[in-house]
C-alpha cells in the first residue's frame, strides 16, 4: 500500500517562461520578489533543493543549501495558459493546447441576458476587476438593487460577488450553477466562481464561503486512471472543484492555508492507497494578486514550519511531491493577475533518490510520475521522473 502526495502552493511561480511576454508578462519572478523581502525563512524547502533547482534567481542573502534530500526540477508549462485550472489539469496530466476563453472587455450581451432572464436579477460592472475593488466600488449599488456584481480578470473566470444578507449563500450557489450551464461551448470558462461578501459601506470584506464551479475537464486524468485502477483519490481544498468531482473519491474544502495543512497531516495519520492531491489557495488569493510580498514570504515560512511535521509522518513507501499551478509575482505592477512563470518540483520519499533532473518540459511529467510510483502502467501526458 503506497500513499503519494501533492502539495500545490498556488502560485509559487520560480521565473519567468521563455514565452511570458505573449501572455503580457515581463521579467517577471515569484520566488524572487518573496526573497527580497528579506522575510523569507524556509529552512526545510532549502535542504530539499528548492534554492538549488536550475534558473532560479533569488536574492543574494538567500541561503541556498550545499545539498539537497529531493529529487528537484523546474517544469515548464506546456498548455496555453497561467490559470489555475489549466494549470492543475497539467499537473494532472491533460495538456491544454487551447486557452480558455478570457472577457478583457466584459461578456457579451446574449450571455449576460441569459444569465439575467433565469435569476430574475440585473447585472453590474462586467469588466475585468480586482475582487476586494469591485465590492467597495459596486457593493452599495448592490445592496439598493439586488442587481449581482460579475466580473472577470485575466484568467477565464465568470465570478459573482453578493451580499450575504442580499443573496444568501446557497441561493448564490444556485446563480453560479446557472451560469455554469450557460457558459459552455466558445464560452465554456474554466470556472465560475461565487465570491459573497458582507459588511457595510465603505467596510465590505469577502467571507470564506467562496466556491468554484469547475468546467469539467474535457479528457481523463490521472484522477481518472486511479479510480478506475480501485485507488484512492483525496482531494483537499479546491482540488474537487478544479477537477468538477471528476476522478475523485473523497474530498474536503478548507477555509485556507493552515485548515489545507491541518487536513493534509490527518491525511498522513491515515492508511489509504493511492493519491492526496493539496491545493494550498492562500498565497494566489491572498498575497499574490494583492500584491503583498511581505505576507507571501509568511505565508511560505508557515508552510515550511509544518512541512517538517509533515515528513516526519511519511511512511517507508510513501512520496511527497510539493509543485505550483503558475506564478503570480506580487511584486508585479503592470497587472494583479497572474504570471507565466515555471514552476518548482521537489520530490521526497526514504525510496527516492536525491537527484536534479533540470528543467522539464511539461507539468504532466508529475502526473507521470505519480502513477508511476503507485504501480500503474497508464500512460497520459508526461513521461515518469523516477
Amino acid at each position: 500500500m503506497s500513499r503519494f502526495f501533492i502539495i500545490v502552493l498556488d502560485s509559487f511561480g520560480i521565473g519567468q517562461m521563455p514565452d511570458a511576454e505573449k501572455f503580457g508578462d515581463f521579467n517577471v519572478n515569484t520566488i524572487g520578489a518573496v526573497s527580497r523581502t528579506g522575510a523569507l525563512n524556509v529552512p526545510n524547502m532549502r535542504d530539499l533543493g528548492l534554492f538549488q533547482i536550475e534558473g532560479v534567481d533569488v536574492d543574494e542573502s538567500i541561503d541556498r543549501g550545499s545539498s539537497h534530500s529531493a529529487m528537484i526540477a523546474r517544469m515548464t508549462e506546456k498548455s496555453a495558459g497561467k490559470d489555475t485550472t489549466i494549470g492543475h489539469w497539467e499537473i494532472a496530466g491533460l495538456v491544454s493546447e487551447k486557452p480558455l476563453p478570457t472577457y478583457p472587455n466584459g461578456f457579451p450581451k446574449e450571455i449576460l441576458d441569459a444569465f439575467s432572464k433565469e435569476t430574475g436579477r440585473g447585472v453590474l460592472c462586467n469588466k475585468p476587476y480586482s475582487g476586494t475593488a469591485v465590492i467597495a466600488d459596486y457593493g452599495d449599488e448592490h445592496v439598493k438593487t439586488g442587481d449581482l456584481i460579475v466580473y472577470t480578470s485575466a484568467d477565464s473566470v465568470f465570478q459573482i460577488a453578493a451580499h450575504e444578507d442580499v443573496v444568501p449563500c446557497e441561493t448564490l450557489y444556485e446563480y453560479c450553477r446557472i451560469a455554469r450551464r450557460i457558459l459552455v461551448g466558445e464560452h465554456g470558462v474554466g470556472r465560475v466562481i461565487a465570491r459573497p461578501f458582507v459588511g457595510e459601506n465603505g467596510n465590505y470584506t469577502r467571507t470564506p464561503r467562496r466556491h468554484d464551479f469547475s468546467l469539467l475537464p474535457p479528457g481523463d486524468t490521472m484522477l481518472d486512471v486511479l479510480k478506475a485502477n480501485g485507488k484512492d483519490v483525496i482531494a483537499v481544498g479546491k482540488i474537487n472543484d478544479i477537477f468538477a468531482g471528476k476522478g475523485i473519491t473523497e474530498y474536503v474544502y478548507t477555509s485556507g492555508n493552515a485548515e489545507g495543512i491541518e487536513r493534509t497531516l490527518e491525511y498522513l495519520d491515515r492508511d489509504f492507497d493511492g493519491l492526496c492531491f493539496v491545493n494550498l489557495v492562500d498565497y494566489d488569493m491572498l498575497y499574490g494578486h494583492r500584491r503583498d510580498s511581505v505576507g507571501y514570504a509568511a505565508a511560505l515560512n508557515y508552510f515550511d514550519l509544518k512541512l517538517k511535521d509533515i515528513l516526519s509522518k511519511l511512511k517507508e513507501d510513501d512520496a511527497l511531491l510539493i509543485t505550483a499551478d503558475h506564478g503570480c509575482d506580487p511584486s508585479y505592477t503592470r497587472t494583479t493577475d497572474h504570471t507565466r512563470e515555471y514552476t518548482p518540483m521537489l520530490l521526497y520519499g526514504k525510496k527516492i533518490e536525491g537527484r536534479n533532473l533540470g528543467t522539464r518540459s511539461s507539468f504532466a511529467d508529475i502526473a507521470a510520475t505519480a502513477l508511476d510510483f503507485l504501480g500503474l502502467s497508464e500512460r497520459l501526458a508526461g513521461v515518469s521522473m523516477l
